[in-house]
Formats: C-alpha cells, structure tokens, sequence
C-alpha cells in the first residue's frame, strides 16, 4: 500500500537507514549476505555487513527472504494511454479530456512506482500534446507520486502516416503524434520538442499507412539523419518506432539511439546495431497483449504471426549481441504490471540475470541516467526489494515489499 506519511517526507536528511535483505543484486551481479547503508538520498555504502561501519541512530529494515534490487528502468512507457481492451487507441485520442487523460496518468504514474519501477522511459503522449512534461514536474516537486520521468512530448510522424484517421477527408481531428515534412521540417520539429521540455526525441520510422494499411517507411534517410544530428547536438537521445526492415536500416544508417519493437529485424540488421551500439527495445508484452485482446489464448491457441515474429528477432537480436533495452510499451496493458515485460523476456530465452541488468544497469547505460541503475556508493537510493530470488524464479520479480525513491520509502 502507498505510504502517504513517507511521501510527505519530500525533503531527504542526512539521517541513515541501513537495509538487511537476504542478497543484493547491484545492477551487475548477485551478492548473497550484503546490506545496504543508505544516506540522505544517496547510497553510502554496499557490501558484506562486516565492510559497513556501525552507526548510532540509524534505522534498520529487516528483509530476510527478500532481494534488494536498484529501482526498476521502464523502458518503454506510455502514461497517457490505458489497456485497448478498455477503450481502443482512436477513442482515447479523440473523444478522451486532457483533463481525463491527465487523472488516468496520475494513477498510472502511482501504480508504476508501486510496483517497484522508480525511473520511466515516456515515449509520447499520443495527443495529450506536452502534458507529459507537466506531470513530471508535479512528479519532482512532490505534487504527486510518480517515477523519475524521461518525457518525449509528442512524437514525430510523417504527414499522412500516423492516425486517428477519418473517412471525411475534409475532417480535422487530433493526432497521436507531430507531422513534420523534409529537412527544415523535421529540424523545427525536432527543436521545438526539445524547446517544450522533451527529453529525449521519439521519430515514427514506419508506419501502417501503405497499400491496404501495410507497415511502410515514412521518413527518408536524410530526414532522420538531420534529425539525429538535431536532437544529439542538444545532449538528447533518439528512438524510433520500427517495426519494418527498410525502416529499421534507415535508423540504424541515421544512428539512432533505440528501436523500439524491431520486428523488421534480421541477422545483418542486428549485425549493423551492435556494430554501431544501437540498442533494441523489444515490447514483448505489447506483442502479445494486442494478440490477446483478439482473441488469442496462451498455452490453448496456436502463436499468432505476430508472435512467432516476435521470438525470432528476439533470439536474433540476442545471438547478435545487441544491448537489450527493458520496455513493454506499457500503457498497450496495464500499469503497474510492468514486471510482464521481464517475465516474458525470460521466458523467450534471456538469462533472468540479463533481464535483471537490462532493467536497471543497461538501461540507465543506454538512456544516460549516471546515478541510478546500480547499487554503488554516491548513486541514487532508488532501490526495490521482492519477496525470493528473480534469477531463480523471474516471477519473484511481481512479489514488491519495499520501494525507495530518493532516499524516501514510498512503499512498504
């Protein structure tokens, strides 16, 4: 349950708290027997106890059978949108309030937080316009409860390719996402997010929008190489969308930071991202979610293409040696049940060790958070404890007791 009382306390001290789980995962490995010393909202120490000095005053949390993990790193988050199976994408673009759209991130932001993911990854607000960037400051100033929040605004599309759509061509109507057009036409784009607090840029490589809604590129080359050049010159990172191969070469020929789904993957594709030290961010559940709310049952009905597409990139990617980025394009299914993503990566062939370090280390890595995702002296007290142990069994990972953020124990 969400500890209004700890919330309440926004302001870290100086004053210790000294954690006693079972083992400590610290982004890299597993330790059996280590404590944790946190001070104010840093970490100052991690290892076996007899290498902790003792301290006066300093409160204990006792989490005997429990495993003490740095804070959880979504990857791929949608705060703005909520399951498909409740309301379809077009509905809750077009007939959705802001206001509505804000109250639903509000719970979504506490649910993820909840569930022990202390940083998000927020790839666009899919027409609730640079709301994203209000609710992380409200996020910051202790408005409300909510993750460390790395915001895109709302995302780039090609002119014509992205959606809602209407059959009055004549018609109006929101979009999920920014059109821009050429090159002066992605670069203001591009500035301008940037200019309205986005953190990182978001780029529709592809889309459904070829003959019979077939998925095909929607920016050249060029384009989304000038809009690397922007968005990089300013310190930020680029993910794309990609779900097609010639739109995933035009990324990783551009220099992109992340492809997000990846199903146009292939050997050579995957050759050049490793190459090059482009992560993927595969979105296993998002896969199968949308496949479910079709009518597919798990372990009863045979896998869905889309599914079976799925698994070959992903044992493709890994063969390769890509950096496996953790993100389930949460907001597809439900906040809150983030750990999906993990339990279904495991469950595809990824070491549940791997799938640990691409939560937390690989990551903050990737994403350019240089405190957070590890248990080291100086960084972030932003930790989670689970009930068991996640490398013996992936699912321990949906068992929380214990969330710190900041120093502040927000759940316990």
């Amino acid at each position: 349950m969400f500890c209004l009382r700890a919330f309440a306390q926004i302001t870290t001290t100086e004053s210790y708290t000294l954690l006693k789980p079972d083992r400590v995962f610290d982004g890299e490995q597993m330790h059996a027997g280590w404590w944790v010393l946190v001070k104010g909202n840093r970490i100052e120490a991690a290892g076996e106890p007899s290498s902790i000095k003792p301290l006066d005053n300093v409160k204990e949390i006792n989490l005997a059978g429990n495993t003490l993990m740095p804070g959880l790193i979504e990857g791929h988050s949608h705060l703005f949108l909520h399951p498909y199976n409740e309301t379809t994408w077009n509905d809750q673009v077009q007939t959705e309030s802001r206001a509505e759209r804000t109250a639903r991130a509000v719970n979504h932001a506490r649910e993820t937080l909840m569930a022990g993911f202390t940083t998000v990854r927020d790839l666009g607000t899919e027409g609730a316009a640079y709301d994203d960037v209000g609710l992380k400051q409200a996020i910051n100033k202790g408005v409300i409860p909510g993750p460390r929040m790395l915001v895109a605004t709302r995302a780039i599309v090609a002119t014509g390719s992205y959606g809602p759509k209407s059959n009055v061509a004549e018609a109006d109507i929101i979009k999920g996402g920014e059109e821009a057009d050429g090159i002066d036409g992605i670069t203001k784009a591009v500035r301008s997010q940037i200019g309205h607090g986005a953190d990182v840029v978001k780029i529709y490589v592809d889309y459904r929008w070829g003959v019979n809604d077939t998925p095909e590129p929607t920016f050249t080359e060029d384009e989304l190489k000038t809009a690397v050049l922007v968005a990089k010159s300013s310190g930020r990172t680029v993910a794309v969308h990609s779900s097609t191969t010639e739109g995933m070469r035009r990324a990783i020929a551009a220099g992109v930071t992340t492809i997000e789904h990846g199903d146009g993957g292939t050997p050579e594709l995957f050759k050049l991202m490793k190459e090059k030290g482009i992560a993927l961010c595969p979105t296993i559940n998002a896969t199968e979610s949308i496949a479910g709310y079709k009518g597919w049952k798990k372990g009863i009905d045979p896998e869905p293409a889309g599914v079976k597409q799925k698994h070959y990139i992903f044992t493709e990617a890994i063969k390769a040696g890509v950096t496996i980025c953790m993100g389930g394009d949460v907001g597809v299914f439900a906040h809150g049940d983030n750990a999906r993503e993990m339990i279904l990566m495991a469950e595809y062939g990824m070491k549940p060790i791997d799938v640990l370090r691409s939560a937390t280390s690989v990551n903050a890595a990737v994403f350019g958070l240089k405190t957070l995702g590890n248990i080291k002296p100086g960084y972030l007290a932003d930790l989670v404890a689970v009930t068991g142990n996640p490398v013996n069994d992936i699912t321990a990972l949906k068992k929380v007791q214990l969330v710190i953020k900041d120093g502040v124990v927000v759940r316990q």
